[in-house]
């Protein structure tokens, strides 16, 4: 996160507002913002100057660029931080985690407006544990192949996974390229894509390994996913344990009513 203010003088070009158009001035403000976000002349993270000076910008009373700030924050756009070394941030980007549909982080960043890419932390066969042997159906102590990653979106750490997938069925999965989608290398190279799973999730504190990988103090806030993903008959492919920051990932459930019979 950046804590360089954006300075206040001159005005950016894109800070420029008239009383004259259809939209009201904080309407304005606020798509003004947003614009200089998405060209990448505001940086995600960034730090915008105090309000007396965003309203010097922008030529404009403090209540109305406070109407503006409120509905970037409302929408997730910006973030306020109280304290000494708070102040208004531009919003990190998000992963929006529908969990009512099935998808790995690749499709899930992509969908986002995200680049994905990983970093192999260790890939290694190894015996599985009671819980894992469990999980996949195996015998305590079968092989299975362990894949722990850092997933990027941006090049911002997001999610730190680590996955199990029965040695057996998968012989050779550690000579292949670990760098992308994982669900898409068991499609193309063992016709066994993950299409459904059952997820628990819980909010943990980061560990000390877990706050150096996804950049963030330890203690912070994580959501824990754990998950175990089946092929299209039913068997049970892998089980897995990933931890998202939780300040970059944005659950959503669909909710339905159900008629009484």
């Amino acid at each position: 996160m950046s804590s360089t203010p954006v300075r206040a003088e001159p005005a950016p070009e894109w800070a420029a507002v008239t009383a004259a158009a259809r939209h009201p001035l904080h309407a304005q403000i606020a798509s003004a913002i947003e614009g200089a976000v998405d060209r990448g002349e505001l940086d995600h993270g960034a730090r915008l100057p105090p309000e007396r000076e965003l309203a010097t910008w922008f030529g404009v009373n403090r209540l109305t660029l406070r109407q503006a700030l409120a509905d970037l924050q409302r929408r997730g756009l910006i973030r306020r931080v109280a304290g000494r070394k708070g102040g208004t941030f531009v919003a990190e980007p998000t992963v929006e985690r529908d969990l009512g549909d099935f998808a790995g982080f690749s499709d899930q960043a992509r969908r986002s407006g995200l680049v994905a890419s990983a970093v192999l932390l260790h890939a290694e066969e190894k015996d599985a544990r009671p819980e894992v042997a469990a999980a996949l159906e195996l015998e305590p102590g079968a092989p299975v192949c362990e894949v722990a990653r850092l997933r990027l979106g941006n090049g911002r750490p997001f999610v730190v996974e680590e996955s199990s997938f029965p040695g057996t069925r998968f012989a050779g999965l550690l000579d292949q390229r670990l760098d992308g989608s994982l669900y898409e290398l068991l499609a193309a190279r063992f016709d066994a894509r993950p299409c459904r799973a059952m997820e628990s999730l819980q909010p943990v504190r980061a560990d000390r390994r877990a706050a150096q990988l996804l950049e963030v103090p330890r203690g912070a806030p994580l959501l824990l996913v754990e998950r175990v993903a089946f092929d299209a008959t039913g068997v049970p492919v892998e089980f897995a344990r990933d931890l998202f920051r939780g300040d970059r990932t944005h659950m959503v459930v669909w909710s339905f009513d159900v008629a009484p019979h």
